[in-house]
């Protein structure tokens, strides 16, 4: 067997340069790139690592530089979305608080099904210079390190303790990163003195390796089973979920409604599963819905889930589905998702060819004609009004600074924008105002992260998004939309995009606080209670009346080098925030919009619930009616076992 010396960190980045994913005619590489913040954790070892690829072979394991290692994870999550999960990018970090700054990430990776590969450093696996800087100590387990906190938030951790092991735990590692039923974050803790060591690496471990992804088609007695479900429904419907885009299903899904009259729901991931005028397209679903989807979804008798996790907000906290005979066909490449509210109709298999196979046994099958109806006239009902939701805003007063509201506020970038476009956001209110109201035209044009709705993702991912993108070919432009909130907490990627002359457009909304949970704590009675930026009032302890904090945001992004236009107040504001879109996507470099909004607009009600607990007993009136409006909503949840 023909070996080399190599380090551990050296072995592995030539191994990651070496493994490609296989899914049909597409073949790229699983892991095209690293990004990367080194410390003494990993500068010796995965830091010298990529030195010596650079200056041997660039383009072996392109490395990209990172303002935060939570960011890091953000723009491979992004990357791997774009990709259909095909592709992603790995993460170093040093050891303690490095480390720990990944987890966050990872937890976001593995909430969404989309695979991250996490290189965290770990403390020194011989221990002779124990404790060493930035290593927990626990009296009652010396062998507990931060890298253990992974554990929970991967899908796959392993820690390297020789240096022998790597081989075995880089294949199972990659074997998990690119399965469609098992993938999310995949963590190897790389000890800093075990990186550095040399052993003898075998040409094999090293060779170009194939991973294929696997399609598997739907069992004959599953198959049959829906089959005849789906003949007797009277009220079919189908939750689309972010599997009808993992498994490259859109046109199959189009081409099956068209052809049977289902109507379609999706869920956050599933958003761009049909293009929003589609007659079939009832838009999202649950408690961030629309009414036509609700409405439909909550009279269903059998409902065909396809790549969906079944969250709370998709089944508006298990208050959606009202009929009481309502039967669930549950198509998932993973069994945990597929056996959801108790269904006895599971099809674990791959979304496209499962959903090929329902097509051909359905053939000739089609929805009644009043039930076709129905669906016409609730969609029509919908569309009219987010029409009038995404119009400029009319001012009160001539002259007045009025402030757009956040539903205008989108439909004005909504107009700016191409259809191939791709928004991006995370958290906030934005999420369900776009769910509602933003009109997908492209299967990859959507793109909000919501099964961890993680603050701060938004700048990140939509790196990550755009190298994506570059990475395919694919020119379209990248529409960040981002609250102050969101981006106080994570907008340091902005001097990458300009280290890298990476082109976003990030859309800022200054709200002076926490819109979303501003909102949500009034209807728990809570009052907006700390949720406003403000001036702390020395004498009530609290920020509820002082003025508005002077912070410029504007100036702060202007800092990083990145052209920013500002978008006042004023009764031609919408007009102005598309001029504003339009000018940042003719650019050749990344812009940032600000513009100020009324937190106090929202979006037209869906008819959608989320549970939140109330206070059971409160002083506060407030408190006290919310608590009734709560209970109330809570007799309308079910157990939903079948």
């Amino acid at each position: 067997m023909t070996t080399r010396r190599m380090t551990v960190a050296q072995a592995l980045v030539e191994f990651l340069a070496n493994q490609w994913t296989v899914d049909g005619d597409a073949r790229e590489r699983t892991i095209p790139g690293m990004l990367g913040i080194f410390g003494h954790g990993n500068v010796a070892g995965l830091g010298q690592a990529l030195a010596q690829a650079n200056a041997q072979e660039p383009t072996l394991m392109p490395y990209y530089q990172a303002r935060n290692e939570q960011a890091m994870v953000h723009q491979a999550v992004g990357f791997a979305r774009i990709h259909r999960r095909r592709a992603t990018l790995a993460s170093t970090a040093s050891v303690g608080p490095g480390a720990a700054n990944l987890i966050t990430g990872a937890a976001l990776a593995t909430a969404n099904r989309l695979p991250a590969l996490l290189l965290p450093s770990d403390t020194f696996a011989t221990r002779v210079a124990d404790p060493v800087l930035q290593q927990l100590e626990h009296p009652h387990d010396l062998g507990l390190q931060v890298t253990d906190a992974f554990r929970p938030v991967s899908r796959f951790f392993d820690r390297v303790q020789r240096p022998e092991q790597l081989f075995s735990i880089a294949l199972a590692a990659m074997r998990v990163l690119t399965d469609p039923a098992e993938t999310g974050a995949v963590t190897i803790a790389l000890p800093e003195d075990v990186q550095a060591e040399a052993l003898d690496v075998p040409e094999e471990f090293l060779a170009p390796r194939e991973w294929h992804v696997r399609r598997p088609p739907a069992e004959g007695w599953a198959l049959a089973a829906a089959v005849e479900a789906i003949r007797s429904a009277q009220r079919p419907v189908i939750v689309a979920g972010g599997g009808v885009l993992y498994s490259g299903a859109e046109d199959v899904l189009r081409a099956f409604v068209q052809a049977t009259g289902i109507p379609v729901g999706t869920t956050q991931a599933g958003g761009g599963s049909l293009k929003w005028d589609h007659p079939q397209y009832l838009g999202g679903v649950g408690a961030t819905g629309t009414t036509a989807a609700n409405r439909i979804t909550g009279q269903a008798d059998v409902v065909l889930g396809v790549g969906t996790r079944y969250s709370d907000f998709t089944t508006a906290s298990r208050t959606v589905f009202q009929n009481p005979d309502v039967r669930f066909v549950n198509l998932n490449i993973a069994p945990f998702d597929a056996y959801k509210h108790g269904s006895q109709l599971p099809l674990i298999a791959d979304a496209r060819e499962a959903l090929t196979a329902l097509a051909e046994a359905l053939a000739g099958h089609r929805v009644t004609a009043g039930y076709a109806t129905w669906i016409a006239e609730e969609k029509a009902e919908w569309d009219a009004t987010a029409d009038r939701a995404l119009a400029p805003a009319e001012t009160e007063a001539p002259g007045q600074a009025a402030l757009l509201g956040q539903p205008a506020l989108i439909g004005a970038v909504q107009r700016a924008s191409d259809p191939r476009d791709v928004v991006v956001q995370a958290a906030g209110s934005l999420p369900g105002d776009l769910h509602k109201l933003w009109r997908v035209r492209d299967p990859l044009g959507y793109h909000v992260e919501y099964a961890f709705s993680c603050m701060g993702y938004e700048i990140a991912g939509g790196l990550g998004v755009k190298r994506g993108l570059e990475a395919l070919g694919d020119d379209r432009d990248v529409i960040v939309l981002v609250g102050d909130g969101s981006y106080l907490m994570l907008h340091t990627e902005l001097a990458t995009a300009v280290a890298e002359d990476i082109k976003i457009v990030v859309v800022l909304i200054q709200n002076h606080g926490y819109a979303s949970i501003g909102h949500l704590s009034e209807t728990v009675g809570s009052q907006r209670y700390g949720t406003r930026y403000r001036y702390r009032d020395a004498a009530e302890l609290n920020f509820e009346r002082g003025d508005f904090l002077p912070v410029d945001l504007a100036a702060n992004a202007r800092s990083f080098g990145i052209d920013v236009i500002e978008v006042a107040p004023g009764p031609d504001a919408a007009a102005r925030l598309e001029d504003a879109v339009r000018t940042a996507k003719a650019s050749s470099t990344s812009t940032l919009i600000h513009i100020d909004s009324d937190p106090f607009v929202y979006a037209p009600d869906g008819e959608g619930w989320w549970e939140v607990p109330v206070a059971e007993v409160s002083d506060m009136e407030s408190t006290r009616t919310a608590r009734s409006a709560y209970l109330e909503q809570r007799q309308r949840q079910r157990q939903l076992l079948g």
